[in-house]
């Protein structure tokens, strides 16, 4: 098999070269490794063109909910199936695939895993394979963007200056398949699954392949309800998210709103197309 190897560098504060010799071990004798490292600079195009080169059978990713969102796009659609290995400081899709954390378990099933088909969601024309936000997420990741500290501890500090200078509550018009209708929240998310890279439960009914996404409405910031998100058995209340499913949607806002997509953060915009794009990607996720 020919594999090629996307490395984030920068990504979960977190020296990749261990994860690079661990696989290198892991290889059979006819396998072949081509490695490219993320520079933040023309990465999509300068991917595209490796993959020209060469004829690959299989696109490793070691990085975040980011990275892994960069090496699909690049792909377009002539996807090839994808082995994750997770070394961001969001790696929700990782966790919603039950992936395994440790990277003895993790490299082998990126190498040589069994696939699954996954949805993705088209979203101002890029890819939103997880979640997406407008308000205080975004705002929480535009913040640590521009932070040198990285990793959850960069999350976890810059979440307390986030807090103190969120713009919200901001009005939404929120356009279904069946109605429009407005609505107030703090933050509104396109769920792709359910959780995010952080590990918050915030749409336990969500799934990743069930041709459906959900526009989650959070209302308000309530303490209680954040800490049951830390838990996948707990149900939210409805004064603290409104989830409504649907395959496209439209989403205006009366002013620019910070907005991000798996966990990049893109830029302050007002209205927002999504639609979902059933079994886009294959990833793969287990041995055997």
């Amino acid at each position: 098999m020919q594999f090629l190897f996307i490395i984030n560098p920068i990504s979960g504060n977190e020296d990749k070269s261990h994860l690079l010799r661990m696989v290198k071990a892991e290889l059979k004798t006819d396998d072949k490794l081509t490695i490219f490292k993320t520079t933040g600079e023309n990465d999509t195009e300068k991917i595209q063109q490796q993959l020209k080169k060469e004829n690959f059978d299989r696109v490793l990713v070691a990085g975040g909910d980011g990275t892994i969102k960069l090496a699909a796009e690049a792909m377009g659609d002539h996807a090839l199936p994808i082995g994750i290995l997770p070394a961001g400081s969001a790696n929700g899709l990782a966790s919603d695939l039950d992936l395994p954390e440790q990277p003895k378990k993790f490299i082998p099933i990126a190498l040589y895993g069994k696939t699954r088909k996954i949805d993705a969601i088209n979203i101002n024309d890029e890819l939103g394979l997880h979640i997406s936000d407008f308000g205080l997420n975004a705002e929480l990741i535009k913040e640590y963007e521009s932070s040198s500290l990285r990793g959850k501890l960069g999350y976890a500090i810059n979440s307390i200056t986030t807090l103190f200078q969120s713009k919200g509550p901001y009005e939404f018009e929120i356009s279904t398949e069946k109605e429009t209708f407005t609505k107030k929240g703090i933050m509104l998310a396109l769920a792709n699954s359910k959780k995010f890279g952080t590990g918050a439960v915030v749409n336990p009914k969500g799934k990743i392949d069930d041709g459906i996404f959900e526009v989650l409405l959070f209302k308000k910031l309530d303490l209680f309800e954040i800490l049951k998100t830390l838990n996948e058995g707990k149900e939210l209340s409805s004064d603290f998210v409104e989830s409504f499913p649907v395959k496209e949607v439209k989403i205006k806002t009366q002013q620019k709103v910070d907005f991000q997509i798996d966990g990049e953060y893109c830029k302050a915009i007002s209205e927002v197309n999504a639609k979902i794009l059933p079994n886009k990607l294959e990833i793969a996720v287990r041995l055997g």
